[in-house]
């Protein structure tokens, strides 16, 4: 189904760790610590300035992967896995990109599933990978259907 997207990257795009979002993230997500809001935790840290909690990167834009085109409903989030080379930094630029990394399927009880792994990337202004995350989005066989695939 998405065998052919494996390897596929989207463009790179720029985002930026800004105060302000940093702020209303920790307030959503209920992670108020100074290290993530305190100007002066921020500046007395081992970092010299805030950090971003870690889950702060579902908030960028990664660009879009030409012709992969999930559905919009009915997709299961199985599993998502972030890894750290170090912080994100407030005021840091990010540049992120997409790249599909496999795709495969297995048979269960309601029918034959699809499983797409797509790994995201982080880097920092010189091109070193800040972080990367891992997702992998389950295709039930209702959705293939509905897909006609």
């Amino acid at each position: 189904m998405y065998r052919d997207m494996i390897g596929r990257k989207s463009e790179k795009v720029k985002n930026v760790v800004e105060r302000g979002h940093v702020r209303r993230f920790a307030e959503a997500i209920g992670d108020l610590h100074p290290i993530y809001v305190n100007e002066q935790t921020g500046e007395n840290s081992r970092f010299g300035r805030n950090i971003a909690p870690p889950t702060f990167p579902r908030v960028f834009d990664y660009g879009t992967v030409e012709g992969l085109n999930l559905p919009k409903k009915g997709l299961i989030h199985g599993e998502q896995n972030y890894h750290y080379e170090r912080p994100l930094l407030v005021d840091e630029e990010i540049y992120c990109y997409t790249e599909v990394e496999d795709y495969y399927e297995k048979s269960g009880s309601n029918g034959l599933m699809g499983f797409l792994v797509v790994k995201r990337y982080g880097e920092d202004a010189r091109g070193n990978v800040v972080f990367t995350e891992e997702m992998i989005t389950i295709i039930t066989e209702a959705v293939r259907k509905a897909m006609n695939v």
